[in-house]
């Protein structure tokens, strides 16, 4: 197998990144990463590509009593602890709680399942010979926020704007709002409260449309990049 070949080494890195890379495969993956650097650009790319995500996530306080929980792992001693291990002690001395503490936090508090991301690739459909490349659309697997940026940036007419939609697989669009055509944009949140799955949502698209948007909340102008959600 030519893991140098582009397509190849895009595909596995993308699914690595995401999570979707599982098991064996996974492992298989990551014995491989050393010695073929076609994989290691592919797998930076791509975790450049994600990286906005963490910018909207929320930062979420834990009740009071996750803290105790923590604290008990830490030290499961039933006696009384020394002040240097007290919890009022590191919650002085740090201030607020670090992204990793907050997310232990939380899914001790909240077990459940972790949705990983769900990557949305939209291949250039030749309506406008101009506009190549594509687009990614990245979103966090609850639905609640997410990205968008062309995988290079798109030579667009200066009174022309890129709108990104999505839509069932019978029914009309739904805008997600205008992206930029040289780099990230982040896209209204809430739009799918309860995640992606059972959404109905079959394919992203994006049109061409006049600088604020399309005028009749439906796409106006040639269709110039597509791509099917797969969950």
């Amino acid at each position: 197998m030519d893991y140098a070949h582009k397509p190849l080494a895009d595909a596995l890195a993308a699914q690595y990144v995401t999570g979707t890379l599982r098991g064996a495969a996974r492992r298989r993956f990551e014995a491989l990463l050393p010695s073929h650097p076609a994989l290691r650009a592919a797998v930076a790319d791509w975790q450049a590509r994600l990286m906005p995500l963490t910018a909207v996530v929320v930062d979420e306080a834990p009740p009071q009593h996750t803290w105790a929980r923590i604290e008990q792992r830490l030290w499961p001693q039933p006696a009384a602890l020394p002040w240097w291990r007290q919890l009022g002690v590191w919650r002085a001395a740090s201030g607020l709680a670090t992204v990793a503490v907050v997310a232990l936090g939380v899914l001790l508090a909240q077990p459940g399942e972790v949705l990983p991301p769900v990557v949305v690739v939209l291949q250039s459909t030749g309506a406008d010979p101009a506009l190549v490349g594509g687009v990614v659309a990245s979103f966090s697997g609850d639905g609640r926020s997410a990205v968008a940026r062309p995988l290079v940036p798109v030579a667009i007419q200066s009174d022309r704007s890129l709108e990104l939609w999505w839509a069932p697989a019978v029914g009309k669009p739904k805008s997600l709002g205008l992206i930029k055509a040289d780099g990230a944009t982040l896209l209204r949140r809430g739009e799918l409260p309860g995640g992606l799955k059972g959404s109905g949502i079959d394919y992203m698209a994006v049109s061409v449309e006049p600088p604020g948007g399309s005028p009749t909340g439906q796409p106006t102008g040639p269709v110039v990049f597509y791509g099917k959600l797969q969950l």
